[in-house]
């Protein structure tokens, strides 16, 4: 199959580094090419192993993710030669992550009948159709309608999109950083990873925790986020109720990541909402036990307990209460561990991508 996978441009963020894991994973077998809407800006961030196809003319603006208004008059160009290229190349699937380029599904439908169209949902439901997509909520349900398929991460939003299209399919993302040793749980760490974005990752909940844990342990913090959130985040870890429980990091890279892991004896998380958190798979595969406030990602890795410890939605002292059950009890955390270690399995790079290409020889065996 001839495959093209779409991006909005190469920044850093899950979606590309899921989807341009995934689109090297296949390039092996199959033909594949990149169409970015923007330029890569000197050396790519990500390891890329296939071609990489510029719109023309390619978008200037600086901004991760496009959650704004009427995309067809903003991306009318791109769209146009999106269709140039799905032609010119003999595509047979086009991939479409995000709300974005799902969007722009029906232009393709109509100029291609034949290529097959997959919307590729890297978030929730809820959080993609009300808040991210909420400006553009007419075009992106186009979009899904219009789709061959949508992929989707968790067995929630497996319910949630079927409304939208009924060829809905549950495909895991891979966990993209493999540990090169497993944490020995003998530290007095708890290791923390993701965006110092205050709503979104629950930062604030983070930091309302730490006082109620076990006085001995320290939480790690890697990440960082934009300059109003990095801001409030530097100001409140110098606060003395926290500011001598807290090893901040900053952002990582895959090495630093290693580190990170292999330090700690726990992972946690605390985000409001997620879709499937790569993070939470890179700290089961480095074998930490994990405590996760409750959302339909945290939820799916983690499954009623059987995983780790899952706890309510955006309560904090269920939260504390749960690490701080892992914290005294030693034999808790290694059979957590192992359970980490187990589900890791499910996503590998290698489960995955078989996975990818039963459901792209399906889709593409439709007539």
């Amino acid at each position: 199959m001839r495959i093209l996978m779409t991006l909005e441009n190469l920044k850093v963020d899950g979606v590309k580094r899921a989807s341009t894991v995934v689109a090297n994973s296949l390039a092996e077998h199959n033909p594949l090419w990149y169409y970015s809407l923007a330029p890569v800006m000197g050396t790519p961030i990500f390891d890329i192993k296939a071609p990489i196809i510029t719109a023309t003319p390619p978008v200037t603006s600086g901004i991760a993710n496009f959650f704004g208004t009427k995309p067809y008059s903003v991306y009318h160009d791109q769209i146009l030669d999106l269709i140039r290229t799905v032609k010119r190349l003999r595509i047979d699937v086009v991939i479409l992550p995000g709300g974005l380029l799902t969007s722009f599904a029906p232009f393709l439908k109509r100029a291609v009948p034949g290529v097959k169209l997959i919307g590729w949902m890297h978030n929730n439901y809820a959080t993609y159709m009300n808040d991210y997509y909420g400006q553009m909520q007419a075009e992106f349900e186009a979009g899904m309608n219009a789709v061959d398929e949508l992929v989707v991460l968790t067995d929630a939003d497996l319910n949630a999109y079927a409304y939208c299209n009924p060829n809905t399919q549950k495909l895991y993302n891979p966990i993209t950083l493999q540990p090169k040793h497993h944490s020995n749980l003998d530290s007095r760490i708890i290791a923390f990873t993701g965006r110092i974005d205050i709503r979104h990752k629950g930062v604030d909940l983070l930091l309302e925790a730490i006082p109620k844990l076990r006085s001995s342990w320290q939480v790690a913090i890697a990440g960082a986020g934009k300059p109003a959130d990095q801001q409030w985040f530097e100001a409140h870890i110098q606060d003395p109720a926290v500011k001598d429980r807290i090893i901040y990091r900053g952002p990582l890279d895959d090495a630093g990541l290693h580190a990170h892991y292999e330090a700690a004896s726990m992972f946690v998380s605390t985000s409001r909402w997620e879709g499937m958190p790569l993070v939470i798979g890179e700290a089961m595969a480095a074998g930490l036990p994990i405590v996760a406030m409750a959302n339909t990602g945290s939820t799916e890795f983690i499954k009623n307990d059987q995983y780790g410890l899952l706890t309510p939605a955006m309560d904090v002292n269920a939260f504390s209460a749960g690490v701080n059950a892992l914290i005294d009890n030693v034999e808790l955390r290694a059979y957590y561990a192992e359970q980490s270690l187990i589900r890791a399995q499910d996503f590998s790079l290698e489960a995955v991508r078989t996975a990818w290409e039963r459901e792209l020889l399906q889709i593409a065996a439709v007539a």
